[in-house]
């Protein structure tokens, strides 16, 4: 099908309803960066954000930072008429783009070539983490995906490989890692952020939010097993859902909540391991921005996050607390290993992971569905 067009700059919508979610989380997080990845390239295409209506911009640190055009629908009643009706359109609100890139799993109406970003698909591993009102959701933008989308981007092979085996064709698959900034942040920035906190010295850090395929029952059956005194284990990000943390925890474990993105930073370089331990990741974020802070990783050998680390980390079987533990126990243990996992995992996330070559690869899959 031939799409009219207009002289200028490759006009692209592209769907960021995510950054007002109760729980962001690393989709809106991967989008904007992506979006501020797509700006910096030396040709870079007109980009607009669709969302629903709102009242109010997103909190810091998820403003987007392209125009955002709204549908003049509350996010509940979009999503529906999306899923449900297949409208309103995108061009209603964005006027004409050449493209439509969905984000996350909200799937617009196909009005101009489509790309849709599926992050990972645990719901179809792992169905009872999610509600009931989830699943339905979730299944609806497969279906929606498999026999719309003209191109699914995928940020690891684990996901395009769930992908295919979902039943989309494996030719409209494309990978497109994420990426990572060089931030790294000074050594004294990173103690006062410790202290300011109050913890321990030394202490193991995990970031997200919580919810089942986060394995944090797992990680603090490890951290018990340890039993290291003096140290803390500490929990950043906020309440999710099925989390089921128990709020009777012992004194060496410190919930911190939601933190800024720059105490977010500070911690990661402050910590002596960075430990994520997931049932499954689409890609896994935070384990790439522990990697650029010089810190060393335990994480799990399934799902894509053995793909980020590469040999560069410690991958566990995440379903095993004693090797999360026996992991962590190595790194805290040996300060010259763990100096050595920390300068190896920096190095390859600065080489193999950057915004610039994320930036690239979105353009080629625009330029592709544009013709």
């Amino acid at each position: 099908m031939l799409w009219a067009g207009r002289i200028g700059a490759m006009r692209v919508a592209i769907t960021l309803e995510q950054c007002w979610h109760r729980v962001p989380g690393g989709t809106a997080t991967a989008a904007l960066g992506c979006v501020d990845a797509l700006g910096r390239l030396s040709d870079p295409p007109e980009l607009v954000g669709v969302s629903a209506w709102h009242r109010n911009p997103p909190k810091e640190p998820f403003a987007p930072s392209v125009p955002v055009a709204a549908l003049r629908m509350p996010r509940i009643s979009l999503y529906w008429s999306w899923h449900k009706l297949r409208r309103p359109s995108v061009p209603r609100a964005t006027g004409f783009v050449d493209v439509i890139h969905a984000t996350g799993m909200a799937v617009p109406p196909r009005t101009a070539p489509l790309a849709v970003t599926v992050n990972d698909l645990a719901f179809l591993r792992y169905p009872d983490h999610f509600t009931p009102r989830g699943l339905r959701f979730f299944d609806r933008s497969l279906e929606l995906t498999r026999s719309e989308a003209d191109v699914v981007v995928c940020p690891s092979q684990h996901t395009a490989d769930d992908c295919v085996q979902a039943g989309i064709d494996a030719e409209r698959v494309r990978l497109v890692p994420y990426g990572v900034e060089d931030c790294l942040v000074p050594p004294d920035e990173a103690d006062e952020v410790r202290q300011r906190f109050e913890l321990a010295e030394r202490f193991v850090l995990w970031v997200g939010t919580a919810e089942p395929r986060k394995n944090l029952e797992g990680l603090l059956a490890a951290w018990r097993m340890l039993d290291r005194n003096g140290e803390n284990l500490v929990l950043v990000g906020p309440a999710g859902w099925k989390s089921n943390l128990d709020d009777d925890l012992p004194a060496s474990i410190r919930r911190l909540g939601f933190v800024s993105e720059a105490d977010k930073r500070s911690l990661m370089r402050a910590a002596a391991a960075f430990c994520y331990p997931s049932l499954t990741e689409g890609f896994g974020l935070p384990v790439l921005e522990a990697m650029v802070q010089g810190t060393p990783v335990v994480t799990s050998a399934s799902g894509a996050t053995a793909e980020v680390v590469g040999a560069a980390g410690e991958v566990v079987d995440p379903t095993r607390p004693e090797e999360i533990a026996d992991a962590l126990d190595g790194l805290l243990g040996d300060a010259d290993a763990a100096d050595s996992r920390g300068k190896q995992g920096r190095e390859r996330a600065l080489s193999e992971f950057t915004w610039k070559r994320t930036a690239e690869g979105l353009m080629q899959i625009y330029r592709e569905l544009a013709g």
